[in-house]
């Protein structure tokens, strides 16, 4: 009886080890058939995309931000040059740092404007005061003390107005945060008695890139005449083989 009761256990023994491996085979199995089915392969993942070496966002504090626009969205990116700024004046800048810098270069191209059409006319054309004629750097000395006056009144009053439309107020300490007032565009001194300046903001925005194209112009040519006539000591049309200019 004990012998056929020993021999009874074995086999239970024997079929619990039987079912016991089958079941951690069939674990093993389903186990390793996650594994691979969790590997991607590009067979069926598609086309693979790639990424862009400058991207258009940037993080902050983890979020995701638009990158700024060239010089903040003002006018000088869309011409022949694109976004021209091989120096860098403008890398890492701020706002209203940048802001300071265009109303600067607004300011000088519309004087180089000027500058250059009065090198072109007053050499041979001057009504007001009686001019000996020659290169416009030597007639400044020979103007008469009330064009003097009229000249010192009418570009202070121009930088007077300037001032008082576009820079800001100075606080007790004689400083001020930001050189521009808030929501000032720079160069927008609301000063146009013909009316050119467009109602389509389209339109607008192209007469902008164009006046500056014309600034930038202006201001390398005024250089230009200046060196020419302080280095020959002629005026543009005789150094050109023409004095009747």
């Amino acid at each position: 009886v004990r012998e056929i009761a020993n021999l009874c256990a074995s086999v239970h023994f024997t079929s619990s080890a039987r079912e016991l491996s089958q079941k951690h085979r069939r674990t093993v199995s389903r186990s390793q058939m996650l594994a691979i089915a969790s590997i991607q392969s590009p067979a069926f993942a598609g086309a693979v995309t790639a990424v862009p070496k400058i991207m258009p966002t940037m993080m902050a504090r983890g979020k995701v931000v638009a990158a700024p626009e060239f010089c903040y969205g003002l006018p000088g990116g869309k011409n022949i040059l694109g976004e021209f700024d091989p120096a860098g004046f403008t890398k890492g800048k701020s706002q209203p740092e940048v802001y300071r810098y265009r109303e600067a270069e607004l300011t000088h191209g519309r004087v180089s404007m000027l500058a250059s059409l009065g090198f072109l006319v007053q050499e041979k054309f001057h009504p007001l005061f009686s001019g000996d004629g020659g290169p416009a750097i030597d007639q400044i000395p020979q103007l008469p003390p009330w064009l003097w006056l009229v000249l010192t009144v009418g570009i202070g009053a121009a930088e007077f107005t300037r001032i008082r439309k576009g820079w800001a107020p100075l606080d007790d300490t004689g400083k001020a945060e930001t050189a521009l007032r808030d929501g000032y565009q720079p160069g927008d001194l609301a000063f146009d008695p013909l009316g050119l300046a467009p109602e389509d903001p389209e339109e607008f925005a192209l007469m902008q890139e164009k006046e500056l194209s014309h600034c930038r112009l202006a201001m390398i040519a005024a250089s230009g005449f200046l060196a020419q006539e302080a280095v020959s000591g002629q005026t543009w049309g005789t150094w050109w083989g023409d004095a009747s200019f």
